[in-house]
């Protein structure tokens, strides 16, 4: 199963104003807007880093080859184990990967939209 789509911030601004507009709409009465599905990054440099064109990478290639074992990753993309092991613990940690019962990871994602505000 999918899960549509995740926002990529930077700042927590962004992400107050949603709790606060979904907070409102319970308050007076109205149906909550559905669950937000944000990242946030307190700068440019961090998302940068957490993203790098290599990490990226490993996000699409998974997202084109489903279910596959941090092994089988590595081996796709020709990068060391332990390495992309590191990268896929930290993608699990930001909801950016899954990691199911059986082992495998996967990415439910079908877009990733990015919002940067000056």
């Amino acid at each position: 199963m999918r899960n549509g789509r995740l926002e990529v911030r930077i700042g927590a601004q962004a992400d107050a104003l949603d709790r606060f507009e979904a907070a409102w709409h319970l308050a007076t009465g109205r149906t909550a807007p559905p669950p937000l599905r944000v990242l946030s990054f307190a700068d440019l440099p961090g998302l940068l880093k957490a993203l790098s064109p290599a990490r990226w990478e490993m996000l699409q290639r998974l997202r084109a080859e489903g279910p596959l074992s941090v092994f089988a990753l590595a081996k796709h993309l020709g990068r060391d184990y332990k390495n992309v092991h590191t990268d896929v613990a930290r993608f699990v940690e930001m909801g950016l990967v899954t990691k199911r019962d059986d082992g495998l990871v996967e990415v439910l994602w079908e877009a990733v939209k990015m919002e940067l505000r000056l």
